[in-house]
């Protein structure tokens, strides 16, 4: 029988992921679409403590932030289109106040630097070697808050740099947490805006720094995500309007080579019996107060107790709350 694809083989991991990891995504968007699968199946995960971040170098910096909790002020940010920003931040965190701008990034950093020095596993996602460099500090941004290009330099890292580079950041994560794991992906999202060559020259670039960075250290590992879109999902029904991001379906076959990587039976039937509470609670019954859905109310509200005597780390208090909540609601 002819074979009309490519299925890229991802062998499983001896690193194993269970509901006591402690996970940390940062990197590109894509490191935001599989940490958010974790975070909906209850694992303790923190994604992106700074927003979305594209470039090596900038995930570097903020990861050096972290580790040594770093505390922002008034000089660290900037004022454009009546919003305080930082360079090193997302839009996410920009504000019409100063203050509240600067507390929410110094709680974020506070609670990832300490969710840090915890981390089982850290999810790296390149997504471009392409850097913005503000010419009035000469410093490397990790978000231009859409300021006038003519404030910026760009131009693509070289590979000895971002090797370099990273040498220095293992070691440092590895003195602040002697047990973290560090996973790289590439983001299969391609950057066309300034041509298809550039695209090629920054994902290539990528590639060739990873590969020398994983033969350093035995606790690095890669996994194939770019590969995954680019040769298994050749075909533009996986893609978005857009043509250049990963719709939900690929995604979502992305998330089951992951599952399948890192993830043994027991954990999967853990996440199944979750998943099923989740689904419950989204469930939309016709009668609240019918003694069919107060006898399926009292159902979950066990099925989580069991989970939770047995899995301390999994948090279902929302869940609880919301089925307690609807206990014979005719007698309140």
């Amino acid at each position: 029988m002819c074979q009309f694809r490519i299925v890229i083989p991802t062998k499983p991991s001896n690193n194993k992921i269970t509901y006591n990891s402690k996970l940390l995504f940062i990197g590109s968007c894509f490191a935001e679409n599989i940490g958010v699968n974790f975070l909906n199946y209850k694992f303790s995960s923190i994604i992106n403590p700074f927003g979305i971040i594209y470039n090596p170098f900038s995930i570097k910096t903020s990861l050096e932030f972290l580790i040594s909790q770093k505390k922002f002020t008034e000089e660290d940010l900037f004022f454009y289109n009546d919003l305080w920003s930082s360079f090193y931040h997302h839009s996410r965190y920009s504000n019409i106040d100063k203050e509240k701008c600067l507390q929410n990034i110094n709680e974020n950093i506070v609670k990832s630097s300490e969710f840090l020095k915890n981390t089982d596993y850290l999810f790296i996602t390149f997504g471009s070697a392409k850097v913005y460099e503000l010419l009035k500090t000469k410093s490397i941004v990790s978000n231009c808050h859409k300021l006038p290009s003519s404030k910026f330099k760009n131009y693509i890292l070289s590979t000895d740099i971002i090797i370099e580079q990273y040498k220095i950041l293992v070691d440092k994560l590895l003195i602040y947490n002697p047990n973290l794991k560090i996973i790289f992906t590439i983001s299969p999202v391609r950057y066309f805006n300034e041509g298809f060559f550039d695209n090629q020259l920054n994902k290539s670039t990528l590639f060739i720094a990873i590969n020398e960075i994983t033969k350093m250290y035995n606790n690095i590992e890669y996994f194939p995500a770019y590969e995954i879109m680019m040769d298994d999902l050749r075909d533009y029904r996986f893609y978005k309007e857009d043509m250049i991001h990963p719709n939900d379906i690929a995604i979502k076959y992305i998330w089951d080579k992951i599952i399948d990587t890192y993830i043994e039976k027991p954990t999967k039937l853990i996440m199944n019996e979750v998943d099923n509470i989740i689904n419950a609670k989204n469930h939309k019954p016709y009668n609240i107060n019918s003694e069919a859905h107060q006898k399926f109310l009292k159902t979950q509200i066990e099925k989580i107790q069991n989970i939770q005597n047995k899995h301390e780390n999994i948090d279902l208090k929302n869940e609880l709350n919301h089925f307690k909540s609807q206990i014979n609601l005719t007698e309140k």
